[in-house]
């Protein structure tokens, strides 16, 4: 019986599919800690790994051992000090034994610590999440083009041809062409080295297979060794490929009332955002509005990074926004998502004028609108407004974001994934 010893070093990612089956198992505990990581971590700093803590009371395995079973007598030891119900004091302060001290659970063994990474953070960040209802719509005259692999051809461009395949060809029909040939070679040449050692060799019998011999030969020489009908060439076809283009609002209230905390969580909540987008889909226009009195559309630096401040009108934010999908985005053949942080508060004649905005020139148009209000005490006037919003679209979603740690869990739930 043949055996093969693989004796090839292990490479770096020898233990993948072990860690891939660890991180299925651990995959509660690990969604927690990527939930916590968020509210800890500068908003630069979002895309990295993680150090994820695992108590060692998760990490016990089932195992299989014989019960006890029948019927057994078990003495059990007792003592000369204590009867049953004494009450046992606790030591003093130094009067164990043991080195170290006790975990709080109560538990010996330190907590399992490992190291997800960049990809794994990520996969586990975003997991489960979808731009809502989108939707494929005609995006040009010309529908979009995609060359992919068809195979292998026997005339195409000397460009593209298939050495590989082409080599195993030339191999197969050089096989079948001078197999016979190679067969009868063999044996002429056994039977002449016979007969040369029984002194034969200058018989006519030795003659005939020396010409048998050359003959033989020259046959098996002219098969050639590339024939211009082994080649093969590489072939791609053009493939129409059904294709949706999105496009995502971010609009950030950076008024005077956002005051820096309020700032940082808006662009935590952005960043997640951007990342998720970025990283999910291929195709995806994203354009960056913020807004005081006066709104101005940005480029992805000055939103993150400009200090500019003012008062509040955020009516001004979804006019330009408006007046951008006109230009720029028909809803004929886009998928328009919005965005919209802000704590509120708003001038009050201006609220009722963002919910008349919303509901006849915007909303019409998008695909979805999601609503962030941050570090509100109670909902302010722009609130009560969208919740009218809310009530007669359902595209319409609204959260409010206390603190660090709401950003991710309301991110989460305004774009998970439907399921159909």
């Amino acid at each position: 019986m043949t055996q093969f010893v693989d004796r090839r070093l292990s490479g770096k990612n020898r233990s993948a599919v072990n860690r891939q089956r660890f991180l299925r198992r651990f995959r509660q505990q690990i969604r927690r800690a990527v939930a916590e990581a968020v509210s800890g971590r500068k908003v630069t700093d979002l895309e990295r790994g993680e150090k994820i803590s695992i108590p060692a009371r998760d990490l016990s395995e089932p195992v299989f051992h014989h019960g006890p079973g029948g019927r057994r007598v078990i003495v059990h030891p007792g003592n000369k000090e204590f009867v049953t119900g004494d009450r046992i004091d606790r030591p003093e302060a130094g009067a164990g034994q043991g080195r170290g001290s006790a975990s709080p659970e109560g538990e010996g063994l330190d907590e399992f610590v490992f190291e997800l990474s960049k990809e794994e953070f990520m996969n586990y960040f975003f997991e489960d999440l979808a731009l809502p209802d989108m939707v494929k719509k005609q995006l040009m005259a010309v529908p979009e083009i995609r060359r992919v692999r068809a195979g292998f051809v026997s005339q195409g461009n000397p460009a593209n041809l298939h050495v590989v395949r082409s080599m195993k060809r030339a191999i197969g029909r050089r096989l079948a062409m001078s197999g016979g040939p190679r067969e009868a070679l063999r044996e002429a040449e056994a039977r002449l080295a016979e007969l040369e050692s029984e002194g034969l060799g200058a018989s006519a019998e030795a003659e005939r297979l020396r010409a048998e011999i050359e003959r033989l030969r020259a046959r098996v020489a002219a098969v050639p060794f590339l024939d211009t009908w082994d080649l093969r060439y590489a072939h791609r076809i053009d493939q129409p490929h059904p294709s949706s283009q999105a496009v995502m609002f971010c609009i950030m209230d950076v008024s005077g009332s956002m005051d820096e905390e309020r700032k940082d969580i808006a662009k935590r909540f952005f960043m997640l955002l951007y990342l998720f987008l970025t990283r999910n889909y291929d195709k995806i226009d994203l354009v960056f509005i913020r807004h005081h009195t006066v709104a101005k559309e940005v480029d992805e630096d000055d939103f993150f990074h400009s200090r500019e401040t003012g008062g509040t009108v955020v009516s001004s934010a979804l006019e330009l926004m408006a007046e951008i999908i006109r230009a720029r985005y028909p809803s004929s053949a886009w998928n328009i998502y919005v965005a919209q942080a802000s704590d509120g508060d708003n001038w009050e004649d201006d609220s009722p004028r963002c919910r008349d905005i919303l509901l006849k020139e915007i909303m019409p148009l998008v695909q979805y609108y999601a609503y962030v209000e941050i570090q509100a005490e109670h909902p302010q006037s722009l609130w009560h407004q969208y919740e009218y919003v809310k009530s007669v679209n359902p595209r319409f979603a609204m959260q409010r974001i206390l603190g660090l740690e709401d950003i991710y869990p309301v991110f989460r739930e305004l774009f998970r994934k439907k399921t159909a």
